[in-house]
């Protein structure tokens, strides 16, 4: 299946409980992280309600 890369470019400090336990869920921990994620409609869902702390890599 098709993969996703993610990047945490700003900080879950002052984010609500729910956007900091999306981050973990896609594995994001630290500033500057990248990850790998399968392309599901969750995964992209989970995306879009952090969008504004992450960005997407081509």
């Amino acid at each position: 299946m098709a993969t996703i890369k993610i990047k945490q470019i700003k900080s879950r400090i002052g984010a609500p409980k729910d956007q900091k336990d999306t981050l973990r869920a896609l594995g994001l921990h630290k500033i500057s992280q990248v990850v790998e994620v399968e392309d599901t409609p969750s995964s992209r869902g989970m995306i879009r309600k952090v969008h504004h702390l992450v960005s997407v890599i081509d």
